[in-house]
C-alpha cells in the first residue's frame, strides 16, 4: 500500500477493505503470465537455423589409401622410404623396379602422402609385403616426410599389425652418435605392434660405402623374398623403362619451368609461406672472402628475407637450392649430341602414381641438367646397370654390367673405377666412347639435385631480415686428372651482390641445436674451421641478452683453425666480442703454426678443471659443430678423460655420464656436409 497516493489512502478510509488490493491482483497477473510464457515456451524451442552446407571437394580414398591403390594397380609390394638427401626415396624406387624382375608389382611410397594406419589392411592382398627404406637425420631424428609415421608409431600402443610382412632397409652414418636410429626402430617397432618381419633389418654406412652396403642386401633379400611367398623369379634382367618421353614441337612457353621446385611461375610470382616445395628467392646482399691467405677460399654470404614473413632461430639450417655448372651441362649436350633446348615431358607409364614426371615437366633437357638432376656425384650401380645396353663395345658393357653386379670383383672394380676416381656421369660418358645413351633414358635414371644445408651464421634477435652463411668452397683434383668443383659452394661463390641472377632459393630447416633456455647457463662451444658459423649466432645472440640486462652465464669459445695469419676467420668479430666480455674465454688452436699439430681437443684437456666446474657443477651446455669423422670423436674422448680425472670415473662411467648429458640436451652436435 505504500506506493498509493494520498488521495486515494483518504478516499479509502472508513470503506471495507477488499481481500485483493489492485496491486496484488496486477503483481498476480504478471506472475502467471511469466509462468505460462514459461511454460510455452519450452514447449515450442525456438528451432535451430539452418546453415547451407559448404560445397568443399570430398577427397576420394584412392588419395590417401595405398591400399585401394594397390588393389586397383595389381601390386603386392609397397616400399616406403624416409629421406632427407634423396638416397632413400633413390632405394625405395630402385627396389619397387626390381619387384617387376621377381614376377611380382610394386610401388615406391611417401609416408607424408598416404594414412600410414592403414598398414594392417595390407593382409587384405595376398602375397603383400612393406619395405622400408628410413634414413636418420640430426640427432637420431626422423626425416621430415617420417615425422607423422614416427609419431603415429609412438602413439599407437593398441594397433594389431599381424597381417603386415616387412622388412626395413635402414640409411645412416657410422660417424654420427645416433646410427641408424630410426631405421632401428622402424624394424623393432613394428615386430612389437605384432607385423612379420620376412627379412633382416639392412643397415647402411654413408661413412663407408652406402652404395656396397644397399646391393650386397638387395641380393640376399629378393631370393629371401620368393622363397617366403613360394614364388619364382622371372628372370626377366632387361631394362624397364618407367616413363616415356614426349617432344613438345607446339608449346607455350609460358608453362614451360625454367627451375621451379614446385608451382610454375612460383620464382616470378612468391607466395609465402615458404618451404622445401616453395623456396623463397632471396638476394644476396654480403658475399665476401673470410682468409686473409691460403690455396682455399673461405665465404660468408648474407640472404636478405624482408618482406618473407621467414623467421629461424640460432642453430637453425637454412637450405639453398643450387644449379649445376653451364660448362658441365654443356659437355653433356655435345657428347650425346643433342639439342639441349628441346621441350620434353618424361610421363609416367603407371597412370596411377602419384609421381606423374622425374621432374617439373614440361621442361628442356637443358632446365632437367641444370636446376633438377645430379650430374657431379658418381652415378651409382643401378645407373651403370641400365646404362649399359648402349655401349656398343663389348668389353665396356661388360665392365659396367660387372660394376653392377654383388660378385667381389665387380665391387672392387666400382670402388676403384667409380668412387675412389670420383669419375660423375661426364666422366664416365667421355672414359666409355661407345656409351651413347639416349638422353631420355639418362635424365630417367639420374637422381634429383638435392637441397644443400648450412648452419646459420647469425642470430635473428640481432639480425631479423638477413641469414648468414659460412661455408669453404670445395675443389679438388681426380685420379683422372679432373678438377671436381662442389656445386653449391661454388654456385654460392659466384654470386654478386646486385648483380645478374644474385638470388638464392632457400628456406629454413629448423634444428635441435638450440640454447639453453636459461641464459645464465654457462656454453661451451667447439667449432673449428666452418664449424664456427652457428655459434657466430650464439655469440651474437648472447651479446644481446646482455645487453637486454639479462643475466648471461658463462660463454666460452674453442676454435680452430691452420694457421692465425691465413684462415683465422671471424678474427675481429671474436675479439670484439672477447673484449665486451660477450665471450667470458676464446680459445684458439693453430693446427699448423708449430712443429707439432694442435686441435681443439688439446685446448680442452689444458683447461679440464674449469671445464669440470662448468659442466657438472654449473649445469653448462656443450656445443659441438664441424667435423663428424674425426674432430666431433676427439673431442668427445677428450671429455671422457675429463670425467675420468675430475669425476674420479672410469671409463664406463665416464661413457655414461657424457651420454647423459646428450639425453638431457646439454651435449648437442651438429654436422653437415658441405659439397
Amino acid at each position: 500500500m505504500a506506493d498509493m497516493d494520498p488521495e486515494t489512502a483518504t478516499n479509502t478510509a472508513g470503506e471495507e477493505e477488499p481481500l485483493f488490493s489492485n496491486l496484488d491482483l496486477f503483481l498476480f497477473s504478471l506472475i502467471v503470465g511469466l509462468v505460462i510464457y514459461w511454460f510455452m515456451s519450452r514447449k515450442q524451442p525456438e528451432p535451430i537455423p539452418e546453415f547451407k552446407k559448404l560445397d568443399t571437394p570430398t577427397q576420394t580414398t584412392r588419395e590417401t589409401s595405398f591400399v585401394e591403390k594397390m588393389k586397383k594397380t595389381g601390386k603386392n609390394i609397397i616400399v616406403f622410404y624416409g629421406s632427407q638427401t634423396g638416397t632413400a626415396e633413390e632405394f625405395a624406387n630402385r627396389l619397387a623396379k626390381d619387384a617387376q624382375r621377381y614376377g611380382m608389382k610394386g610401388m615406391a611410397a611417401d609416408p607424408e602422402e598416404y594414412s600410414m594406419g592403414e598398414l594392417g589392411r595390407l593382409a587384405e592382398i595376398e602375397n603383400s609385403l612393406a619395405i622400408f627404406c628410413m634414413a636418420t637425420y640430426g640427432e637420431g631424428d626422423p626425416t621430415d616426410n617420417a615425422q607423422d609415421f614416427y609419431d603415429w608409431l609412438q602413439e599407437n600402443d593398441d594397433e594389431n599389425l599381424s597381417g603386415l610382412n616387412y622388412t626395413v632397409f635402414a640409411l645412416g652414418n657410422k660417424t654420427y652418435e645416433h646410427y641408424n636410429a630410426m631405421g632401428n626402430y622402424v624394424d623393432k617397432r613394428l615386430e612389437e605392434l605384432g607385423a612379420k618381419r620376412i627379412f633382416d633389418l639392412g643397415l647402411g654406412d654413408d661413412d663407408g660405402n652406402l652404395e656396397e652396403d644397399f646391393i650386397s642386401w638387395r641380393e640376399q633379400f629378393w631370393p629371401a623374398v620368393c622363397e617366403h611367398f613360394g614364388v619364382e623369379a622371372s628372370g626377366d634382367e632387361s631394362s624397364i623403362r618407367q616413363y616415356e618421353l614426349k617432344v613438345h614441337s607446339d608449346v607455350n612457353m609460358n608453362k614451360v619451368y625454367t627451375g621451379e621446385i614446385g608451382r610454375l611461375k612460383s620464382f616470378e610470382v612468391q607466395k609465402p609461406p615458404f618451404d622445401s616445395k616453395n623456396p623463397f628467392l632471396a638476394p644476396v646482399t654480403v658475399n665476401r672472402k673470410l682468409n686473409k691467405a691460403g690455396d682455399r677460399h673461405l665465404m660468408h654470404l648474407e640472404l636478405d628475407i624482408t618482406g618473407s614473413k621467414i623467421r629461424y632461430e640460432s642453430g637453425d639450417h637454412v637450405a639453398v637450392f643450387p644449379t649445376n655448372d653451364s660448362e658441365l651441362v654443356n659437355k653433356l649436350g655435345e657428347i650425346l649430341g643433342v639439342d639441349l633446348d628441346v621441350v620434353i615431358s618424361l610421363n609416367n607409364l603407371d597412370e596411377e602414381s602419384n609421381k606423374k614426371h622425374p621432374f617439373p615437366c614440361p621442361t628442356t633437357y637443358r632446365t632437367a641438367l641444370t636446376h633438377y638432376l645430379d650430374i657431379t656425384n658418381p652415378p651409382r650401380t643401378n645407373v651403370l646397370y641400365e646404362l649399359a645396353q648402349y655401349a656398343s663395345d663389348p668389353k665396356e658393357q661388360e665392365n659396367m654390367r660387372k660394376m653392377a653386379s654383388s660378385s667381389p670383383e665387380g665391387k672392387a672394380l666400382y670402388q676403384n673405377w667409380v668412387l675412389d676416381s670420383c669419375r660423375n656421369i661426364l666422366a664416365v660418358l667421355e672414359d666409355m666412347p661407345s656409351l651413347k645413351p639416349p638422353i631420355d633414358h639418362l635424365c630417367e635414371l639420374l637422381p634429383r639435385l638435392q637441397a644443400r644445408y648450412y648452419s646459420i651464421a647469425s642470430s635473428s634477435k640481432v639480425h631479423p631480415n638477413s641469414i648468414h652463411i659460412c661455408a669453404v668452397v670445395v675443389e679438388y683434383n681426380t685420379k683422372t686428372g679432373r678438377v671436381n668443383k662442389g656445386v653449391a659452394t661454388n654456385w654460392l661463390k659466384n654470386k654478386l651482390v646486385n648483380g645478374h641472377k644474385s638470388t638464392v632459393p632457400m628456406y629454413i630447416r629448423k634444428s635441435q641445436f638450440r640454447l639453453p633456455f636459461k641464459a645464465s647457463n654457462p656454453v661451451i662451444m667447439i667449432g673449428p674451421g666452418t664449424g664456427i658459423a652457428p655459434f657466430m649466432g650464439f655469440v651474437q645472440e648472447r651479446g644481446w641478452l646482455k645487453q637486454q640486462g639479462k643475466e648471461v652465464g658463462e660463454t666460452v669459445m674453442y676454435f680452430g683453425c691452420r694457421y692465425k695469419n691465413e684462415d683465422y676467420i671471424y678474427q675481429e668479430e671474436l675479439e670484439e666480442a672477447e673484449k665486451n666480455s660477450v665471450l667470458t674465454q676464446l680459445n684458439v688452436a693453430f693446427s699448423r703454426d708449430q712443429d707439432h699439430k694442435v686441435y681443439v681437443q688439446h685446448h680442452l684437456k689444458k683447461n679440464k678443471e674449469h671445464i669440470w666446474k662448468l659442466i657438472h657443477t654449473d649445469n653448462a651446455h656443450i656445443y659441438v659443430c664441424g667435423d663428424a669423422r674425426n674432430m666431433a670423436k676427439d673431442v668427445q674422448t677428450a671429455f671422457y678423460e675429463i670425467a675420468e680425472e675430475y669425476g674420479s670415473m672410469t671409463r664406463t662411467q665416464a661413457t655414461d655420464y657424457v651420454k647423459k648429458l646428450m639425453t638431457k640436451g646439454r651435449y648437442s652436435q651438429d654436422f653437415i656436409l658441405q659439397d
